[in-house]
């Protein structure tokens, strides 16, 4: 029987999940940009997925820390805006602000991919610290994250990395 949400089986598969994404982009120079696109079309929707599983747990307020620097979140930024070359820009269509202004909002798939990977590997690192309460309190903040803010960024980005693939062929 789980005894908390840290031990839940969804919460397990969804720690692998992030846990494989956040490796994958920590290792891109090995990869070819094309495999680089191809995994991230396949992954991505697969976060998501594992995300809207995860128990509903509320925080309770302990203090986590953020082991993602951000000397490292601009290395993860810089290697994919350097890959993406001029495919990293989109068009953002799900922004409040947006309603009122006349200018379209620009976003870069680096940039979310970086943000999507500073929530995933901060949550990854807190869970591995094997303290049960740390764990639960990872999985309820990680959860929150999803629901609030890099779970729509990740679906943004991923329509914006199907463009790249699937519309243009020469990256």
């Amino acid at each position: 029987m789980e005894s908390s949400a840290a031990f839940n089986r969804n919460t397990v598969e969804f720690v692998t999940v992030a846990a494989e994404y956040c490796a994958f982009l920590e290792r891109l120079g090995e990869h070819e940009p094309d495999r680089i696109i191809d995994v991230l079309c396949k992954i991505l929707p697969l976060v998501y997925l594992k995300a809207t599983m995860l128990p509903d747990t509320d925080p309770e307020g302990l203090y986590l820390e953020e082991t993602v620097t951000e000397q490292d979140y601009e290395e993860i930024r810089m290697q994919l805006a350097g890959f993406l070359g001029e495919k990293d820009d989109y068009l953002e269509v799900f922004v409040e602000d947006m309603k009122y202004s006349d200018t379209p909002v620009r976003k870069c798939i680096s940039e979310d991919l970086a943000d999507l990977y500073q929530a995933l590997k901060n949550f990854v690192q807190s869970y591995r610290s094997g303290l049960e309460e740390v764990m639960n309190e990872a999985v309820a903040v990680c959860a929150e994250g999803f629901r609030t803010y890099w779970g729509q960024t990740l679906t943004n980005t991923l329509r914006a990395i199907h463009n790249v693939r699937y519309e243009e062929s020469d990256l």
